[in-house]
């Protein structure tokens, strides 16, 4: 069973779409796209971009001038996960066959097949049981940590 190229998984899409401003998106405002890229360590254009995926989508919405930049157009509490992968990664599919069972001859009979659609269903229950809010407190609890010496 292969995964086509066009539907691996991004993790850095991933991280960076749940993840761009942990710090302030809890009052709604993410920040400008050129302190969110710093803050995360990635080029401006790449966070543009997934930035312009959120925006088509209807989760942020851009506020241009000099103190512009990104703000979210619902709470975080309401906010799933599992839809911000969406937006910025498209269809979650982990292997080609668990979506369509039709490429793989053996599908019916691959018990290899039985255990990625576990997984799947078990990656999407996690992803649209938990919020922007829990991911941004998380990370707040984390960052409160001691730094491991």
């Amino acid at each position: 069973m292969r995964t086509k190229k066009n539907e691996t998984i991004d993790k850095g899409k991933i991280r960076y779409a749940g993840n761009a401003g942990p710090g302030s998106a809890l009052s709604g405002w993410v920040g400008a796209g050129k302190d969110v890229a710093a803050r995360q360590g990635i080029s401006e254009r790449y966070l543009e971009h997934l930035f312009l995926s959120l925006k088509t989508a209807g989760l942020v919405r851009s506020v241009r001038g000099a103190h512009g930049g990104f703000a979210l157009l619902f709470a975080p509490d309401r906010i799933k996960l599992i839809d911000i992968i969406r937006v910025s990664e498209g269809p979650l599919v982990l292997v080609e066959c668990v979506e369509d069972a039709g490429v793989c001859p053996r599908s019916s009979k691959c018990a290899a097949r039985d255990i990625w659609l576990e997984l799947q269903s078990a990656v999407h229950e996690v992803l649209g049981s938990k919020t922007l809010q829990d991911l941004l407190e998380l990370q707040q609890a984390k960052e409160k940590l001691p730094v491991d010496v």
